[in-house]
């Protein structure tokens, strides 16, 4: 049977499809018809590319010759998006196992060769210290791995990973920020070949293109993926430890502060990945207060339990917990669950350990002591803003004046006097307020404890309240240097072992 369709694309990211003069960005899911029950039967794919544009084809398919390619199933069919374009190609070998593989960067950007290097050269760095941790690349199927990396103005930023490839996307230009968010996505995106496609969890396995597929390990497979972005970057020589280190304290203080973990713990964070990500809704909802990324609570689990074994003894990390659950789930690409992942951190530390974890930080929502694990590796945990008061209430400036701009968070003091998204606020402690400028700069001259009045307007009515500023609670987290603290011997040793380049 034969038949075409016209199809629409216009949006250029880990999901979807863009065809216009510059490429043809595709996503299978996104652009190509399947048919129930032949999900077994080999496929094959001839693109007609636009020789005149100099159009070329990067793919993880398999090539069989000019523009025909193969998959041995439609799983990995729909699992292989492809960029054809003018792009540039770069590659490079990598040793592991025995084997040589081809890395391959497909980049489809405006910029200079300079920056086509600098970029390059990142992404050697991060494929070395990502083959470290782990222990050697996975097998690649077809003996290849492939960037397809497109920064053009009309694509919208994302990364998505996939089994010999991945998709990294910004609309952004390679130099400047623009090449550390694009590392950054890198670094992400690679980690997932081990961890999700091959260390792969049992609820989506088969992957399912007709449901939501739902899981409760995203914590540890997006999680801890998102743990190794940055880290991987400082190892890699791409960011300070003085970066580094600074930048933890946005992921801590996301997951500390937030009334969210009252509601849910990790696993069930995971569970609502199709309310979250990418899913779209019109209706009002209140999930500020009721729900973490499983990316940022995962991440900041990821660096308790790395810290927790390191100071267990010398020689234990993240790292060799990783390369277990690698040679346990991964090489053998037997899919896990929560609970094998339990199992395995208590073969590789105690089993006493492993329950601890987990029952108080996985299957509960209780919070690790992080100044203390932080200080065992010379980085401070303190006060961001000491003495300054909080409200815990975000504003957006609108015509009428400004107003409150999300729910107000649970057992914040603006919470508890009743103020709600939506309210103009008229003035703080008798001062009226115009502009965000002036509600801040009234909130910085307030002492946290002392109560105030609060007039605004809800509904086209006005109403007052008592409201008592707290101290901000916002944690900063330094290297000891960075704050004016002694570094002795064991720190050094064990915050080089955990951040140097392996």
């Amino acid at each position: 049977m034969v038949f075409t369709y016209t199809l629409f694309g216009d949006r250029g990211d880990g999901t979807y499809l863009q065809v216009d003069e510059s490429h043809a960005h595709l996503n299978m899911p996104a652009t190509f018809v399947f048919a129930r029950g032949l999900d077994f039967r080999p496929v094959k794919v001839n693109f007609k590319v636009r020789e005149d544009l100099k159009w070329k084809v990067a793919t993880q398919l398999k090539p069989l010759g000019g523009t025909l390619y193969y998959a041995p199933h439609l799983q990995y069919f729909m699992d292989s998006p492809t960029e054809i374009s003018n792009f540039t190609l770069r590659e490079f070998e990598e040793e592991s196992n025995g084997k040589k593989y081809t890395i391959r960067v497909a980049l489809h950007h405006h910029g200079t060769e300079a920056a086509a290097n600098d970029y390059f050269e990142g992404v050697k760095k991060i494929v070395k210290q990502e083959k470290a941790v782990m222990g050697g690349l996975p097998d690649y199927d077809f003996g290849t791995y492939t960037f397809l990396s497109c920064y053009v103005p009309q694509a919208s930023g994302d990364g998505m990973e996939h089994r010999n490839s991945t998709y990294v996307v910004g609309s952004f230009p390679l130099e400047g920020e623009g090449i550390k968010w694009a590392l950054s996505t890198v670094s992400h995106e690679l980690f997932h070949c081990w961890n999700v496609e091959r260390i792969r969890p049992a609820a989506l396995e088969p992957f399912n293109f007709e449901e939501a597929n739902m899981s409760g390990e995203l914590w540890f497979a997006e999680g801890f993926t998102n743990y190794y972005t940055d880290l991987i970057l400082c190892r890699a020589g791409l960011i300070s430890p003085k970066e580094y280190a600074a930048d933890l304290s946005g992921a801590i203080n996301f997951v500390v502060n937030s009334p969210a973990r009252n509601f849910f713990n990790p696993v069930e964070m995971s569970y609502q990945a199709p309310f979250a990500d990418a899913a779209t809704s019109i209706d009002p909802n209140n999930r500020g207060n009721t729900f973490i990324s499983y990316y940022t609570y995962g991440q900041v689990m990821g660096l308790a339990l790395d810290l927790s074994l390191r100071n267990l003894n010398a020689t234990s990390s993240l790292d060799d917990f990783m390369k277990l659950v690698w040679s346990k789930h991964g090489k053998t690409e037997s899919p896990y669950t929560v609970r094998d992942l339990q199992a395995a951190l208590g073969e590789y530390a105690t089993p006493a350990f492993a329950n601890d974890f987990f029952d108080k930080y996985i299957f509960k929502s209780e919070l690790p002591d992080y100044a203390k694990l932080l200080e065992s590796a010379g980085v401070s945990y303190t006060k961001a803003a000491p003495g300054k008061a909080y409200l815990g209430a975000s504003f957006k400036k609108t015509d009428a004046g400004p107003i409150i701009s999300s729910y107000t968070k649970i057992g914040t003091p603006a919470y508890k006097a009743g103020l709600e998204s939506g309210d103009l606020i008229l003035s703080l402690d008798g001062k009226a307020v115009t502009d965000v400028e002036s509600i801040i700069s009234t909130i910085d001259a307030l002492t946290p404890g002392k109560e105030i009045n609060i007039s605004y307007k809800r509904n086209n009515s006005e109403r007052s309240a008592k409201i008592t500023p707290e101290e901000n609670p916002a944690m900063q987290t330094k290297l000891f240097e960075e704050a004016g603290l002694k570094l002795d011997v064991d720190k050094s040793k064990r915050r080089a072992a955990w951040l140097n380049a392996k």
